[in-house]
């Protein structure tokens, strides 16, 4: 497509993506399904340029508010300030008026305006983000704003991170080992993975290094019983199955069938034989019941404003409004009462989400062992150095805090929790649990 069309293609795409009425890459997937015709530079320049525009919406309206001399649609300015294609493509596409007017916006001193237009966020994120982080938050903020790295989990069921990163070098793909993750390999750019010989064969699958790290806390052993409770898509799942060296029973428990559809090609990949995919109404679900009392391990990554991951999706900035974190904590708390009957005396229990607000994380967690003395809090970095992760500065009062400032993962909260095991099962419990 000629550059100059993409351009206006990217201003259609944003006219039906800030209507925040679905997520961005559902919006993006079915325009590429309608225009088969888009070659893979124009889907990439495509995708650049509306993400762009939704990491640094605010900024780029006020911007554009304040000079209309070009003309034509807020959409259309803000994918002209947006563009993500090289220089030749932005020349091509932009006329000399439109080219001299970016450089004037981009050009303008942001320091000048208040520190949520600035970084792009609704007025009631960044007042939370603030009261929550203090001197941390312009960091956050700034973080946020970044793209992330694409990182990569090792399936140790087929190889070793090693031959990864081997391979990717013959194939002059820099790559490098994850700072935490044992299993972790953060790749540079964007390579077509779909079209890698150690994706096809389930050597490795997409993973952000926190997400890996859930998997290092929960620390399912072979022949165990675990449950994934909110499984989605499978991503941890595959993680905990691989840990337990395809033994024991693993069950991925999710209420959507699409997402545990999505698991299914993953799980052939994978070659996993101990996953068992259950399809649940609710956490109160008949085929949840069945399993009270009877599980080693459960983790519960729970449904979240997701606002831990504004790197990846810079458009749930716009799409969550405080009512919905209120909904959200609702069915939260219920969801971790829910799992919580599933584990034995001594069991643990790992909750989880990619949320920064301390509502959907600690305060959940707080309100949970207040309500149930049988239960205890394990301490995050006691667990990490078990498994030969170092912990410092990721744990906060316990708990596993990763921040995209910090640790270039993104924002992941985790409490580690445990059933007290009665007095008559103490000992065997604890030579079962023992490192």
């Amino acid at each position: 497509m000629k550059p100059r069309d993409l351009l206006y293609t990217a201003r259609d795409v944003l006219r039906d993506m800030l209507r925040f009425d679905a997520a961005a890459d559902a919006v993006l997937s079915r325009l590429f399904r309608a225009k088969p015709q888009l070659g893979k530079t124009d889907r990439q320049i495509l995708a650049d340029t509306v993400y762009q525009v939704l990491r640094h919406l605010r900024l780029f309206q006020t911007l554009a508010a304040t000079d209309e001399s070009i003309g034509g649609a807020m959409e259309l300015r803000l994918a002209i300030l947006g563009w993500s294609g090289n220089a030749q493509s932005l020349h091509a596409a932009l006329s000399p008026e439109q080219l001299e007017w970016r450089k004037r916006m981009l050009a303008q001193d942001a320091m000048s305006l208040p520190e949520a237009v600035r970084w792009s966020l609704p007025e009631w994120l960044a007042a939370a983000l603030q009261a929550n982080y203090g001197a941390e938050y312009p960091a956050l903020a700034q973080a946020m704003l970044r793209p992330a790295p694409l990182d990569l989990r090792v399936n140790v069921q087929k190889t070793r991170r090693e031959a990864v990163l081997d391979v990717f070098a013959r194939l002059n793909l820099p790559a490098q080992p994850t700072p935490y993750s044992p299993w972790g390999v953060r790749l540079a750019g964007k390579p077509a993975l779909q079209d890698l010989t150690v994706f096809r064969e389930g050597w490795v699958e997409v993973q952000d290094e926190g997400s890996q790290l859930l998997a290092v806390l929960l620390a399912p052993r072979r022949g165990e019983m675990v449950v994934d409770f909110c499984a989605g898509a499978g991503g941890k799942t595959l993680a905990l199955g691989a840990m337990m060296r395809s033994t024991g029973r693993l069950y991925a428990f999710d209420v959507a069938d699409y997402r545990l559809a999505k698991l299914k090609p993953r799980l052939l990949r994978s070659g996993l034989s101990n996953v068992y995919p259950v399809a649940i109404a609710h956490e109160r679900d008949e085929r949840v019941k069945r399993l009270a009392g009877k599980v080693d391990r459960v983790l519960v990554d729970a449904p979240c404003s997701g606002l831990g991951t504004l790197r990846r999706n810079p458009d749930m900035k716009w799409r969550q409004k405080p009512e919905d974190v209120a909904e959200l904590t609702t069915k939260q708390a219920s969801i971790l009462q829910s799992a919580a009957t599933l584990l034995k005396p001594g069991g643990r229990l790992v909750y989880a989400t990619c949320s920064v607000l301390p509502e959907e994380n600690g305060g959940i967690v707080n309100a949970f062992l207040a309500a149930h003395p049988d239960f205890e809090r394990v301490p995050a970095d006691a667990v990490l150095r078990q498994q030969g992760v170092e912990g410092e500065g990721m744990v906060t009062q316990g708990d596993l805090q990763l921040l995209p400032n910090r640790h270039a993962t993104d924002g992941f909260y985790a409490a580690v929790l445990q059933r007290r095991p009665t007095s008559s099962d103490r000992g065997e419990i604890d030579a079962t649990f023992a490192d």
